[in-house]
């Protein structure tokens, strides 16, 4: 009971924070469009989990689920674009890798569990 209130609202949160995102305009590179997308399959993934209902084959979320978080490994460490021209501007590695872990973790966690 507890774990699905909490799956519940950290689904909630991620579409959230995008939706924001998308309605600020912060989308705007070809780059931060892909990541969009690469999100919400993934957050399928993890609806599927977090409901017990089968959403596409196993085969299919495994390989989301490897692609999507090398994706977001890549992405959110090499090619972030979130942050302007100003080096000061930039966020030390440690804290995306931080950021990642405690933010994005139980997703690819949750999404583990479905695939596996």
């Amino acid at each position: 009971m507890f774990a699905t209130i909490f799956w519940t609202i950290y689904i909630g949160l991620l579409g959230t924070v995008a939706l924001g995102f998308l309605i600020k305009g912060k989308y705007k590179t070809t780059l931060s469009k892909i990541d969009f997308a690469v999100s919400v399959i993934t957050w399928i993934g993890l609806f599927g989990f977090v409901t017990d209902t089968q959403i596409w084959m196993p085969i299919i979320w495994k390989i989301v689920f490897v692609g999507g978080l090398a994706w977001e490994i890549i992405y959110g460490i090499f090619l972030n674009d979130y942050y302007g021209e100003d080096p000061e501007e930039e966020v030390p590695l440690a804290v995306t890798i931080i950021f990642f872990i405690v933010f994005v973790g139980p997703l690819y966690y949750g999404l583990y569990q479905y695939a596996y």
